[in-house]
C-alpha cells in the first residue's frame, strides 16, 4: 500500500480530531504530504473518521489524480495541495483542517485570531488572519486561503473554519488545539466586553524566548 505510514497517521488523526471537539462527523479533512514523490495521502470524502481506516485514506498528486486508493479524496484536495504548493518547506508537510466550535465562531464573526494570549507566538505570529468567504471545496477558496496566510501557519475561513500546517501531523494537530484555546479565550474576552491584545513587539519578544525554552537536545544518550 502506498504512503501506508502516512496513511495511517491520516487515519488516526482524524479519530483524534473527532474525539476531541476540533470537527465533528465528516467535516474538516488531514492529509500529510510527501515532497519525494510529490504525492499527498488525504482523508476521503464524506467518509466519518471512526469508519476510516488507512485503505480508505487517498494518495493522489497535487493536482488531484488518485494515484492509489478506492474512495474519492477530500473535497479540500486542492486547499491542501495549493498550500503545499505554496508553503512547500519544512514546516508544511502536514495539514489539519477543522470546524472547530470557537475558531468557527471567531470566522463566522469576521474576526482573526488576535493575540490575546501568547501562546500565539507557537504559530510564528501574532495574528491569525482571516481569509474572506467563497464556496467549499473550490479552487477560489484555496486561492484566497493561500493568499490571507501570513508569516504564521494557520488561517481561518470565514464562515467555515480554520486551517493548519506544520512539519509533521501531530504538530499540525496540536497547533489546531491550541488555536481553538486561544479562540475560545478571545471570545471570552468579547463577550465580557474587555480584551487586552498583546502587541507585534511583544510577541517579536516572546518569539525570541522561545528559542531558549525547555531541554537542550543532546546527541548523546543519557543512562
Amino acid at each position: 500500500m502506498l504512503m501506508e505510514k502516512e496513511r495511517e497517521l491520516v487515519a488516526e488523526y482524524g479519530r483524534k480530531m473527532s474525539t476531541s471537539g476540533l470537527s465533528r462527523g465528516t467535516a474538516g479533512n488531514i492529509s500529510i504530504y510527501d515532497p519525494e514523490t510529490g504525492y499527498m495521502a488525504i482523508s476521503p470524502s464524506g467518509l466519518g473518521y471512526f469508519d476510516t481506516e488507512a485503505k480508505d485514506v487517498v494518495v493522489c498528486d497535487l493536482d488531484g489524480k488518485v494515484i492509489d486508493g478506492t474512495r474519492k479524496p477530500s473535497s479540500e484536495y486542492g486547499l491542501h495541495s495549493s498550500f503545499y504548493r505554496a508553503r512547500g518547506g519544512e514546516n508544511c508537510r502536514a495539514i489539519v483542517h477543522t470546524h472547530s466550535d470557537y475558531a468557527t465562531t471567531l470566522a463566522c464573526m469576521g474576526e482573526p485570531i488576535r493575540a490575546v494570549h501568547y501562546v500565539i507566538a507557537t504559530l510564528g505570529t501574532n495574528e491569525i488572519p482571516l481569509c474572506g468567504y467563497t464556496t467549499f471545496g473550490t479552487p477560489k477558496l484555496a486561492e484566497m486561503a493561500v493568499a490571507a496566510a501570513n508569516e504564521g501557519r494557520a488561517v481561518l475561513l470565514a464562515n467555515h473554519g480554520l486551517v493548519t500546517w506544520a512539519a509533521d501531523v501531530a504538530k499540525a494537530f496540536n497547533q489546531a488545539g491550541n488555536l481553538e484555546s486561544l479562540a475560545k479565550t478571545q471570545w471570552q474576552c468579547m463577550a465580557a466586553g474587555k480584551m487586552n491584545v498583546l502587541t507585534k513587539e511583544q510577541i517579536d519578544d516572546v518569539l525570541v524566548r522561545f528559542q531558549t525554552y525547555g531541554q537542550k537536545k543532546s546527541s548523546t544518550n543519557s543512562y
